[in-house]
């Protein structure tokens, strides 16, 4: 496994499995404390694994959460998403910053999400399983979401919307997100 800095993001990683495959299929490691150590992260520091379900169009995000914030571990188990991480960070070197990732289950690579920064995503294929494994227990109390086609951000979505929450549906502009927290 491998672990790649994300130029767009100050302290996000992408860990790169090596799959082995044969006439059965694959196998590979998806999770490594001496990899995720090595960049400077404590392996022990994830709480609670989830995954989400996704067909082809859906679109979950942008989410963030207030407070502490929370770091994740994204990777597509099965299918294909288009992934999106922006920074909010205020004092980062890279606040406002964009990165944007395909993320499939052939390659089971994992995009390292740090805490203070929105994520969501977009299923590419019938189905697509997501899979997080998240630094601090879920509060819906602190759930904040950004508007998926705020202008500022400009995300270039690749396929038409075919079904998101009514969360992220009505979810207000970036500019007013960074008024309330920041005020």
């Amino acid at each position: 496994m491998k672990a790649t800095e994300v130029p767009e993001i100050a302290g996000a990683y992408v860990f790169a499995p090596t799959p082995y495959a044969d006439e059965r299929g694959f196998f590979c490691r998806t999770f490594d404390a001496d990899v995720v150590r090595s960049v400077g992260l404590d392996p022990c520091a994830f709480v609670q694994d989830s995954v989400s379900r996704s067909v082809r169009g859906v679109l979950r995000g942008l989410h963030l959460r207030s407070g502490a914030g929370e770091a994740k571990l994204v990777r597509c188990s099965y299918g294909r998403i288009f992934d999106v991480v922006v920074d909010l960070r205020p004092h980062s070197p890279t606040y406002l910053g964009r990165a944007f990732f395909e993320l499939a289950g052939e390659t089971q690579a994992t995009v390292y999400v740090p805490a203070g920064c929105a994520h969501g995503f977009q299923a590419l294929t019938d189905t697509a399983d997501t899979s997080y494994r998240i630094d601090r227990p879920h509060d819906p109390a602190e759930d904040v979401t950004i508007a998926f086609d705020d202008p500022e951000l400009a995300i270039p979505w690749p396929l038409p919307v075919t079904s998101m929450s009514r969360r992220d549906r009505e979810a207000p502009s970036l500019a007013e997100v960074l008024k309330h927290t920041e005020g």
